[in-house]
Parts: C-alpha cells; structure tokens; sequence
C-alpha cells in the first residue's frame, strides 16, 4: 500500500471531505471554509475516500500516544532540531503528598535533550478541554520541581521498560544514540527540572480557537517554559486509518527565545579547522593523528552534532546495538572521552572486567589522569596530556583498536544512523 494522504488543504492542512469544515492552519488565523477531500491512494490504482471520525475513548487515545510518540510531531515543534520523546510513564502521580489529593497526568515525555514534557490528552466532546484543562496542566506543572526529581524520573522510566518487557538501557541508548552517554543524558534532565525548563502539551482531535488562544498567551510569557496544542484529527475508510497532527501556539516572539539548537552534524574538515584555532599546535597536531588513526580502524566515522564543539568516533554496532565507548571531542581545550557507563549490559564490553581493560589501556597515557570511577561512569583524557607524552596519541588509538577488535570479534553492523 502506497499509504499516501492526498487531499492537503492550503499552507498544509487537511479537511474533511466533501463538505465543508474549519481549517485553521497559521496560528492567529479566522477559521477557513474550504471544499476538499483526503484520500489514501492504495496500491497505485486505488483512491479511498477517509471521512472524519473520533476517537473512541480517550484511553484509545492516549495509549495510541503511548505506543507512537512520534504523533507529537517533533519536526513541527522545532523544525531546524526536531524533537524526538521518550515515554516516562503514562497516568503519573504528581501533586500533593496525600494520595487522595494527587492528580494524574496523562503522559510524561523527555525529549533528547532531557527537558521534560507533560502532555495531557483529552477529546473535543469533553466539556473540559477549555479553560480547565488549562488550570489543570498548570496544577502539574507548578507541583512538577517538588514531586519529581531525574533520579526518581529515571526508576519510574525503567519501571516502564520492564512492563513492557524491554530493557532500560537499551531502549535509552536507541533513543540517544551512542554520542550522548546515559549518565549525562540525566544530568541534563536534573539540570531541566531545576531550572523550570519544561514543555506542557495538550493534545486533542480538536483544538477549539479559546484553547489557542491560551496556549500562544501562555507560550509568549511562561519563559522558560513552551506550551503548545496539538491537534490529532483521525480519519477511516475501507479499514485504513489515517491520523493528521498540526501543532499550535507557537509564535515569533516565544521563537525568538529558544536556546540555539543543536548546529548541523561537524564534518572532518571544519573539526581540524576548530583544533588549529583553539588549539597550541601539539595538541591540534595530536587530534589530528587521532582522527587519522580513526581511519585505520575501517569503520565509518560518525561527526557530532554539538553547538560550539566538534566530536568524532568510529560506528560500533556489536550484534545491531550502537556503543560509543571513546570519542575525540572540540570541547574545552581538547580531550579524548570515555564513557563506560552506558556499556552495561551491551553484548560485548559489557562487564565490569572489560571496561577496567578499557580504562586500564587509555591510562597508559602517561599523567592521563584516569581513575577507576571510570569504569562505571565517564572520564576525559586532555589532549594536552596525550602529546606530552611522546608516545600519547600511539596509546590512545591502540586502545581504540583494542575496543574495535572486541566489537569485530562478536560481529559489527556499520550502516549509518549515528
């Protein structure tokens, strides 16, 4: 089936079709009439009419959150650094400390960079998906900084894994990809929560105009805190399903203030370029061998997307599972990374006696600095240590090669997707 929805409204947006509906598709915006249809063209030679239809229950609805994240249109809401969400928990307890005076929030996210999103779901005929809802997100987000904390955040995250029947780790290392290390990804989360960075989301099939209106209110004055509506508009026909997400609220003003976003993926030669600018030139010489050790190794290179610092590691993927246990990084004055923390219970470098290995091979760099709280966390080796030591960079790529040779022993997939 070619799946394909066919009947967009002008500046992106789809109506019910044949006859009239509202079509609201720029925020601020009177509702349009127009007169058009969405189809899904199956197997090239078939055009099937979908009709507007709601959801059910609003558990339908928010399971379907649940199991598809990606209905929150992460590109919509940051289309130069689209948002990708991980599910914490659905129904979570937040509120005061008498059980019977908690709320529940429907749906608990983290986006990549850890900031934490609170959704709640609710459908048009509900009478409350007005102003009350709005009191009601707020009651969350304002008890959200005294009931939860990452550490708390991450148990109840891993509790979900395992109702699933999925494991923890494994399910965040997919999500973040090797470059970002679990422990950091936490940090960042701790760092959100105390300083108020959060995201409120209140999803719909239908996003009346007083909703909107709020939402852009709330969304241009809550800094540092972006709230949004999203719209899920479902439409069926001959047993096929399609769902349209539009996202409202957003405007110039609260744009404006978003942090800069993660910049485009660094390629080799602006990496280089940054070292001979920031750097003596022993320690950009250094970078340099090592990245060009990197490409011995006969595996791709993966760049790093990072705002004011380059990265680079070659693609490890043991058994399809991407590890990222040493990486050359911009940062600061240089440095090579190590973080260990994340290999637990990977299929090769999982245990603790080969990451003590790992760490003991990088602290043949004379003065590395290394200690054995590396082993289950993240440590760096400056670059101006590894070139004072006249065999440095010959020691840290052999214990790259080291940590290749026991990836390629067990099998390696090296498709991109770093």
């Amino acid at each position: 089936m070619d799946g394909r929805p066919w009947g967009w409204g002008r500046s992106g947006s789809i109506e019910k079709p044949g006859s009239p509906t509202r079509l609201t598709a720029l925020s601020g915006e009177e509702p349009m009439t127009l007169r058009t249809g969405v189809f899904v063209l199956q197997d090239k030679d078939t055009l099937v009419p979908m009709q507007p239809e709601p959801f059910a229950a609003e558990v339908d609805f928010q399971t379907l959150l649940s199991k598809f994240p990606a209905l929150l249109v992460g590109d919509q809401i940051d289309e130069d650094n689209p948002r990708r969400f991980l599910l914490v928990q659905q129904e979570l307890p937040i509120g005061h400390e008498d059980a019977a005076r908690r709320w529940s929030l429907d749906h608990l996210f983290l986006d990549q960079d850890g900031v934490p999103t609170l959704v709640e779901v609710k459908r048009q005929s509900d009478g409350r998906l007005r102003r009350e809802v709005v009191g009601q997100m707020l009651d969350y987000a304002s008890n959200f900084q005294a009931s939860w904390t990452a550490e708390k955040m991450r148990s109840v995250f891993e509790a979900t894994c395992i109702a699933a029947k999925a494991e923890g780790d494994a399910v965040l290392s997919e999500f973040l990809g090797p470059e970002t290390a679990s422990d950091r990804f936490w940090a960042d989360v701790d760092k959100n929560i105390g300083s108020g960075k959060l995201r409120l989301l209140f999803v719909a099939d239908d996003i009346p105009s007083e909703l909107r209106r709020i939402v852009e209110f709330m969304n241009k004055y809550m800094q540092p805190v972006e709230v949004l509506a999203i719209e899920l508009r479902q439409f069926t026909g001959q047993g096929l399903r399609t769902i349209v997400p539009m996202v409202f609220g957003q405007t110039q003003e609260a744009a404006g203030r978003k942090e800069p976003a993660r910049g485009e993926r660094w390629t080799e030669e602006r990496l280089l370029a940054q070292c001979d600018e920031r750097f003596p030139a022993t320690d950009a010489a250094a970078a340099r061998a090592i990245l060009n050790g990197m490409k011995g190794f006969g595996l791709q290179l993966v760049f790093g997307t990072g705002r004011t610092s380059g990265s680079v590691y070659p693609l490890l993927k043991p058994r399809g599972v991407a590890i990222n246990p040493a990486y050359l990084s911009t940062e600061g004055e240089g440095k090579v990374w190590l973080q260990l923390k994340h290999l637990e219970g990977k299929p090769v470098l999982g245990s603790v006696e080969e990451r003590r290995e790992i760490v003991r091979r990088f602290a043949e760099v004379r003065d590395s600095g290394l200690s054995e709280a590396a082993v289950d966390g993240w440590a760096t080796i400056p670059l101006a240590r590894i070139a004072a030591d006249p065999r440095g960079v010959e020691k840290v790529i052999a214990a790259m090669q080291w940590i290749v040779d026991q990836v390629k022993a067990v099998g390696t997939s090296t498709r991109s997707g770093g």
